[in-house]
Protein backbone atom coordinates (compact mmCIF):
# COMPACT_ATOMS: atom_id res chain seq x y z
CA UNK A 1 0.00 0.00 0.00
CA UNK A 2 0.97 3.42 -0.93
CA UNK A 3 -0.28 6.39 0.93
CA UNK A 4 0.27 9.89 -0.94
CA UNK A 5 -1.10 13.59 -0.83
CA UNK A 6 -4.12 13.77 -2.77
CA UNK A 7 -4.50 15.65 -6.10
CA UNK A 8 -6.94 16.93 -7.84
CA UNK A 9 -7.07 14.23 -10.27
CA UNK A 10 -8.50 11.67 -7.75
CA UNK A 11 -11.46 13.30 -7.40
CA UNK A 12 -13.65 10.53 -9.51
CA UNK A 13 -12.01 7.54 -7.46
CA UNK A 14 -12.68 9.55 -4.22
CA UNK A 15 -16.31 10.63 -4.74
CA UNK A 16 -17.32 7.05 -6.12
CA UNK A 17 -15.39 5.54 -3.14
CA UNK A 18 -17.13 6.95 -0.44
CA UNK A 19 -21.11 6.23 -2.43
CA UNK A 20 -19.92 2.72 -2.27
CA UNK A 21 -18.56 2.81 0.98
CA UNK A 22 -21.73 4.30 2.44
CA UNK A 23 -24.41 2.39 0.22
CA UNK A 24 -22.44 -0.95 1.38
CA UNK A 25 -20.32 -1.19 4.59
CA UNK A 26 -22.70 1.28 6.57
CA UNK A 27 -25.94 -0.38 5.64
CA UNK A 28 -25.33 -2.90 8.94
CA UNK A 29 -26.41 0.78 10.97
CA UNK A 30 -28.17 2.88 9.13
CA UNK A 31 -31.69 2.06 7.13
CA UNK A 32 -31.52 2.80 3.21
CA UNK A 33 -33.67 6.15 3.90
CA UNK A 34 -30.56 7.17 6.17
CA UNK A 35 -27.69 5.99 3.22
CA UNK A 36 -29.77 7.88 0.62
CA UNK A 37 -29.96 10.99 2.64
CA UNK A 38 -26.16 10.77 3.38
CA UNK A 39 -24.99 9.98 -0.09
CA UNK A 40 -27.56 10.85 -2.38
CA UNK A 41 -26.93 9.68 -5.78
CA UNK A 42 -28.29 12.95 -7.13
CA UNK A 43 -25.59 14.83 -5.86
CA UNK A 44 -22.48 12.58 -7.42
CA UNK A 45 -21.74 15.92 -9.70
CA UNK A 46 -21.84 18.48 -7.24
CA UNK A 47 -19.56 16.22 -4.79
CA UNK A 48 -17.06 16.38 -7.72
CA UNK A 49 -16.87 20.40 -7.32
CA UNK A 50 -17.44 21.04 -3.97
CA UNK A 51 -14.99 17.96 -2.60
CA UNK A 52 -12.32 18.89 -5.05
CA UNK A 53 -12.06 22.28 -3.57
CA UNK A 54 -12.14 21.46 0.14
CA UNK A 55 -9.66 18.47 0.19
CA UNK A 56 -7.09 20.58 -1.78
CA UNK A 57 -7.55 23.20 1.26
CA UNK A 58 -7.61 20.49 4.24
CA UNK A 59 -4.32 18.07 4.51
CA UNK A 60 -5.60 14.88 2.59
CA UNK A 61 -4.16 12.10 1.73
CA UNK A 62 -5.34 8.92 -0.41
CA UNK A 63 -4.22 5.40 -0.19
CA UNK A 64 -3.18 3.20 -2.95
CA UNK A 65 -2.98 -0.23 -4.08
CA UNK A 66 -1.65 -1.12 -7.49
CA UNK A 67 -2.45 2.04 -8.67
CA UNK A 68 -6.16 2.02 -6.97
CA UNK A 69 -7.04 4.51 -4.64
CA UNK A 70 -8.66 2.14 -1.49
CA UNK A 71 -8.97 4.78 1.05
CA UNK A 72 -8.76 8.67 1.95
CA UNK A 73 -9.19 10.82 5.08
CA UNK A 74 -8.26 14.82 5.53
CA UNK A 75 -7.95 17.17 8.22
CA UNK A 76 -8.83 20.88 8.05
CA UNK A 77 -6.17 23.51 9.59
CA UNK A 78 -8.20 23.48 12.79
CA UNK A 79 -7.88 19.59 13.59
CA UNK A 80 -11.35 18.57 12.30
CA UNK A 81 -11.17 15.30 10.75
CA UNK A 82 -13.89 15.65 7.99
CA UNK A 83 -13.50 12.37 5.99
CA UNK A 84 -12.20 9.18 6.51
CA UNK A 85 -13.48 6.60 4.26
CA UNK A 86 -12.05 2.75 3.30
CA UNK A 87 -13.21 0.45 -0.09
CA UNK A 88 -15.58 -2.05 0.77
CA UNK A 89 -13.22 -4.60 -0.34
CA UNK A 90 -10.69 -3.37 1.87
CA UNK A 91 -12.10 -2.71 4.93
CA UNK A 92 -10.23 -4.17 8.31
CA UNK A 93 -6.69 -4.04 6.59
CA UNK A 94 -5.29 -1.15 8.55
CA UNK A 95 -5.87 1.41 5.96
CA UNK A 96 -7.74 4.23 8.04
CA UNK A 97 -5.15 3.83 11.24
CA UNK A 98 -2.62 4.55 8.21
CA UNK A 99 -4.09 7.05 7.36
CA UNK A 100 -5.62 8.41 10.40
CA UNK A 101 -1.72 8.24 11.68
CA UNK A 102 -0.25 10.49 8.83
CA UNK A 103 -3.35 12.72 9.74
CA UNK A 104 -2.16 13.15 13.57
CA UNK A 105 1.27 13.84 12.47
CA UNK A 106 0.15 16.55 10.48
CA UNK A 107 -1.96 18.12 13.25
CA UNK A 108 1.12 17.48 15.39
CA UNK A 109 3.36 19.62 12.70
CA UNK A 110 0.25 22.59 12.34
CA UNK A 111 0.44 22.94 16.65
CA UNK A 112 -2.27 21.41 16.97
CA UNK A 113 -3.41 19.74 21.09
CA UNK A 114 -6.09 18.02 19.55
CA UNK A 115 -8.43 16.44 16.42
CA UNK A 116 -11.93 15.76 16.96
CA UNK A 117 -14.69 13.96 14.23
CA UNK A 118 -18.16 13.05 13.85
CA UNK A 119 -17.77 9.51 13.28
CA UNK A 120 -20.67 7.22 11.59
CA UNK A 121 -22.54 4.44 14.23
CA UNK A 122 -20.22 2.52 12.24
CA UNK A 123 -16.67 4.03 12.63
CA UNK A 124 -17.15 4.74 15.97
CA UNK A 125 -15.42 1.59 17.34
CA UNK A 126 -12.10 2.22 14.65
CA UNK A 127 -11.53 6.13 16.37
CA UNK A 128 -12.30 4.55 20.16
CA UNK A 129 -9.24 1.63 19.04
CA UNK A 130 -7.40 4.78 18.16
CA UNK A 131 -8.04 6.62 21.15
CA UNK A 132 -10.51 9.18 20.60
CA UNK A 133 -13.52 9.62 22.66
CA UNK A 134 -17.14 10.28 22.85
CA UNK A 135 -17.78 13.99 23.80
CA UNK A 136 -21.31 13.17 23.10
CA UNK A 137 -24.07 11.84 20.77
CA UNK A 138 -25.80 13.33 18.36
CA UNK A 139 -28.89 13.66 15.86
CA UNK A 140 -27.76 15.42 12.30
CA UNK A 141 -30.81 15.95 9.82
CA UNK A 142 -29.80 15.53 6.27
CA UNK A 143 -32.46 15.96 3.25
CA UNK A 144 -35.16 15.48 6.66
CA UNK A 145 -34.24 12.47 7.64
CA UNK A 146 -31.95 12.12 11.17
CA UNK A 147 -29.01 9.93 11.39
CA UNK A 148 -27.48 9.58 14.94
CA UNK A 149 -23.48 10.06 15.28
CA UNK A 150 -20.92 10.82 17.58
CA UNK A 151 -18.65 13.95 18.05
CA UNK A 152 -15.36 12.18 18.94
CA UNK A 153 -11.99 13.78 20.19
CA UNK A 154 -8.54 13.01 20.63
CA UNK A 155 -5.88 15.16 22.62
CA UNK A 156 -2.60 14.92 20.78
CA UNK A 157 0.66 14.33 22.92
CA UNK A 158 3.61 16.68 21.80
CA UNK A 159 7.45 15.20 20.62
CA UNK A 160 7.96 16.12 24.35
CA UNK A 161 5.29 14.11 25.92
CA UNK A 162 2.89 16.75 27.05
CA UNK A 163 -0.45 17.92 25.83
Amino acid sequence: MDIRKFTDTDINQIVSLFYETVHSVNKRDYSQEQLDAWAPKDEEMLKLDTWKDSLSHNVTYVAEIKDKIVGFSDITQCGHLDRLYIHKDFQGQGIAAALVNILEVEARGLGLIEIDTEASITAKPFFERQGYRVIQSQVVERKGVKLVNFKMVKYLLSSNGKF
